[in-house]
């Protein structure tokens, strides 16, 4: 099937991108997520906004986005979140925390799409997080999770 993705999706391509995909993957998946749209002719309109959007937002060059993550890797972030006794969170730390808390920290603007978290983060305490910033640019930020 046919479909033209409107959010970044890993491994597939960016927003904007007409790419086939077998039908169940998108029928299932992307299209009820709202990450792709069925192609159809009239939808070619859709991907020329959802490319201008995509530059707005984008970095678009491989020393911009170096800079941008000299910024987060020199940048110390703490989320404060609310947890039990024993440690462990009442939920889960999201990218959109995490995107929050490295603008409050004082870092760069960074889209919660572009966060990766290898696992969820339930526990206080160090964690790695991934954010990538180019298809070829990642940034390795160390969070620290503390009782809120």
């Amino acid at each position: 099937m046919k479909i033209i993705l409107t959010q970044e999706v890993s491994g597939l391509g960016a927003a904007g991108d007409v790419v086939e995909v077998k039908d169940g993957y998108a029928r299932n998946y992307l299209v009820p997520r709202g990450f792709a749209i069925r192609w159809t002719k009239g939808g070619e309109k859709d991907v020329a906004q959802i490319r201008r959007a995509r530059k707005i937002h984008e970095i678009a060059t491989i020393e911009q986005a170096n800079e941008v993550k000299a910024k987060l890797e020199g940048t110390k972030v703490r989320l404060a979140v609310r947890s039990g006794d024993a440690g462990r969170l009442f939920g889960s730390v999201t990218p959109a925390d995490v995107a929050t808390a490295i603008k409050s920290a004082g870092g760069p603007e960074v889209d919660k799409r572009r966060v990766e978290l290898g696992s969820p983060i339930k526990t206080l305490g160090s964690h790695q997080v991934l954010v990538r910033l180019h298809p070829e640019v990642a940034a390795k930020l160390g969070i620290e999770v503390v009782a809120a």
